[in-house]
């Protein structure tokens, strides 16, 4: 998609290029909305990918084929403005509707932009507690500051200054 690609055919050249694509499950939503999935026909368990206007959702190892349905209902009806928290509320409304069919030990959330790297890259690994819980912790965490971020990225001398030891010197 970097490239100018659209959703489908980005897909196409990667999926057709990989050598496990039978196990993989993949989704894309390109810079027009436009979105694609491919679901290898060795995906786990029950298994389904859903779209929506400038959405998709996908899953496997499901509890039920609606939970992916339910998470694009959810996406669609959010009035919050920044998409990762719809994407956060969809997740939990999918986890409401059954989840997987076994206990959910990890969870992200990553949100590309404007910029060559990961706008938000949040990850739960692994937890025996609830890790899309643990997830909205850390965006709550990191949300307040996201902007900073990507000013001192950008152009660090317009970024605010953090207090931290050594701010300033050379």
């Amino acid at each position: 998609m970097a490239q100018e690609k659209s959703a489908d055919e980005a897909m196409h050249e990667v999926m057709g290029n990989e050598v496990n694509a039978d196990y993989r499950q993949v989704i894309a939503v390109d810079n027009q909305g436009r979105t694609s999935g491919f679901n290898g026909s060795k995906s786990l368990g029950i298994n389904n990918i859903s779209q929506g206007k400038n959405c998709i959702a996908a899953g496997n190892l499901l509890s039920a084929i609606e939970v992916t349905e339910v998470m694009i209902d959810e996406f669609l009806a959010a009035d919050k403005t920044r998409l990762a928290d719809r994407l956060l509320d969809a997740m939990d409304a999918g986890l409401k509707a059954g989840g997987e069919a076994g206990p959910v030990h990890s969870a992200g959330l990553l949100v590309v932009g404007e910029n060559s790297w990961p706008l938000i890259d949040l990850r739960v690994d692994w937890t025996d507690n609830n890790p899309l819980a643990e997830l909205r912790y850390l965006w709550d965490r990191y949300a307040p500051q996201m902007d900073d971020y990507i000013s001192r990225a950008i152009n660090p001398s317009s970024a605010p200054a953090y207090g931290v030891p050594g701010e300033g010197q050379r």
